[in-house]
């Protein structure tokens, strides 16, 4: 995996993600709320999982590993959450523009939130992040999708060309 591999698999993610977001940013204060029998709940806890998936990998990576996680009581609005989302965005874009060839192919070391130590190649846990988002976006867009808010195709093909 090289640097312009990784930009190509942000990109995707910054595009998705921003397929989602505003999705959600048509959903009720009710919908928003409202409890699911997904793995993070609704469509908040859903998206504040894969925000927070994205906030502690980019932590880790720069060298910290907090042992807190966001939780969905944070952003009781969806405003709340968008506002968040874009700050993080431009930091962990910011991470990936500074990356060399070198840098993906170098071990990290990090705690788990429970206090598990691990070491892993930086391009198996960037290509992780982005996997791991995948599944969290299809679970917010059936939610959306039912409220009437479908994002649309999120697959990666649609956006290649544009990237």
């Amino acid at each position: 995996m090289n640097k312009q591999d990784i930009l190509t698999l942000y990109r995707y993610n910054q595009w998705a993600n921003a397929k989602i977001l505003n999705a959600a940013s048509k959903a009720t204060q009710e919908q928003y709320l409202a409890e699911a029998t997904f793995p993070h709940g609704g469509l908040r806890g859903t998206l504040v999982h894969t925000l927070f998936a994205e906030w502690i990998w980019r932590k880790r990576w720069e060298g910290t590993s907090p042992n807190m996680r966001l939780r969905p009581e944070e952003f009781p609005t969806f405003e709340s959450l968008h506002l968040r989302w874009m700050e993080e965005e431009k930091l962990l874009l910011t991470f990936v523009n500074g990356l060399t060839d070198e840098r993906l192919e170098q071990y990290f070391d990090y705690t788990s939130t429970e206090g598990t130590p691990h070491t892993r190649l930086l391009w198996h846990a960037m290509a992780h992040l982005v996997n791991h988002g995948t599944q969290h976006r299809s679970e917010a867009a059936v939610m959306l999708t039912d409220f009437g808010h479908s994002p649309g195709d999120l697959d990666m093909i649609h956006v290649l060309s544009e990237i």
